[in-house]
């Protein structure tokens, strides 16, 4: 409802700078975007509410309106700072792209219309930051949902302001295209396609698959870490491995296309074989062969980015439970036991660790070629330790919910497999 969210543009800020979370930072960073409408996806899932699912596809459409690459990439980020007046482009300010003055808004709003405005978006003649930490933000205002039960804004509105805004120059953008921070964004277009069934979601999570495979793997089948500016550099450190491998199951699991199983299974055994400490279990974080580098460390902690051990042991788990080879499976649990220690000592410094080391073998099994209502009853259920295996040619069509491979007698209809997940 605050200032850290784009009210017009979609999207999340990078931070706040005061103590009410109401003044931004205002850069936007990809893996923000990412990890937080997969928060607001879950949300939805669990509660129904309408506002959460609505905020994710805000973010999502901005990041396809405004970060992403021709070829179906997506960009790193926007900055914070921009041009504050185009006659000086020199002189930048924090947030100057996003903040208004109150003569502004009532010449696109209109004095009649301009007291409900004022209402909804805590509006005030005289701006409406009073911790005001940068001297630009004087006499301006940021847009926040102050009284979120009146009458949202129209769409019509909301084209005028943005036409209006998109008249200033715009914050620098970063376009490089990170393979990991891809792999985080595939994830969330692809859960949000399944669960909001939006299939333009979807088509860009595959998009992003395309780019990577075209831009951003080599001959070897290895990965690569940056595109930018029609050149692909960097071998690809583990969080490029165990992000984008994730991303590919989750879009394996919304699509129940092969070639994405098949590639995140690929990945996964060169991640193992670069990356992976066979002695001691867990993962380096990048290759014994780089030379640049003095030590190499085992990154554990989940911060503003989940580390790419937690991510690797995620996605080595869940392969291990689709394709039921045992060597992913052998590997996470090394590296959960390497990590132990940390684990029951300090947990909160990583959560993402946690949730794979908390989770229950369990698979939903669709077997046949009409799964289609299946798949639909599945998306409504937030069900994070189920993996969803495909088999089309499968002799026994129906639905099988199981865990640890002992399934329960097969269901027929959507309506018994509801019962069934609820």
């Amino acid at each position: 409802l605050g200032g850290m969210k784009d009210q017009l543009g979609g999207g999340f800020h990078r931070y706040s700078v005061d103590s009410q979370w109401f003044v931004p930072h205002f850069e936007k960073m990809l893996y923000d975007q990412s990890q937080l409408v997969i928060a607001y996806i879950e949300a939805f899932q669990l509660t129904g509410d309408a506002t959460l699912a609505q905020t994710a596809r805000e973010t999502l459409d901005y990041v396809l309106r405004d970060l992403r690459h021709p070829a179906g990439g997506v960009f790193s980020a926007e900055d914070a700072d921009s041009v504050i007046d185009p006659a000086d482009p020199h002189e930048k300010g924090e947030g100057a792209f996003y903040i208004w003055s109150y003569e502004e808004l009532e010449t696109i709003v209109g004095k009649d219309r301009m007291p409900w405005f004022e209402k909804r978006f805590g509006i005030e003649r005289n701006g409406n930051v009073h911790e005001d930490p940068h001297a630009e933000f004087t006499g301006k205002n940021i847009l926040y949902l102050s009284n979120p039960a009146t009458e949202a804004l129209d769409e019509s509105l909301r084209a005028s302001l943005l036409a209006a805004r998109n008249q200033r120059v715009r914050p620098h953008l970063d376009d490089k295209v990170l393979t990991a921070w891809n792999g985080l964004m595939i994830s969330a277009f692809a859960i949000a396609g399944r669960v909001l069934d939006e299939p333009r979601y979807v088509d860009a999570a595959s998009a992003v698959v395309a780019f990577i495979e075209a831009k951003l793997i080599t001959e070897s089948g290895e990965l690569l870490r940056r595109f930018r500016d029609g050149q692909s550099a960097i071998p690809g450190f583990l969080d490029d491995y165990a992000f984008f491998i994730q991303g590919l199951i989750d879009l394996y699991e919304t699509t129940a296309i092969p070639h994405y199983l098949e590639l995140a299974t690929r990945l996964a055994i060169h991640m193992m074989d670069i990356f992976e400490d066979k002695e001691n279990g867990a993962f380096y974080s990048t290759r014994a062969t780089d030379q640049n580098l003095l030590l190499r460390i085992k990154d554990d902690h989940d911060g503003a980015e989940p580390s790419g051990n937690s991510y690797a042991v995620q996605v080595l788990w869940k392969l291990g439970q689709i394709t039921q080879e045992e060597r992913f499976t052998k590997s996470a649990e090394r590296a959960l036991q390497a990590f132990a220690s940390k684990l029951a000592q300090q947990p909160m410094t990583m959560p993402q660790m946690v949730c794979a080391a908390l989770a229950t073998p369990r698979q939903v099994i669709l077997e046949g070629p009409s799964i289609e209502e299946y798949r639909k009853v599945l998306n409504r259920h937030f069900l994070p330790y189920h993996v969803r295996i495909f088999r089309p040619d499968g002799p026994n069509p129906g639905a099988y919910l199981c865990e640890n491979y002992v399934c329960q007698l097969p269901v027929y209809t959507a309506a018994e497999l509801e019962r069934l997940v609820n």
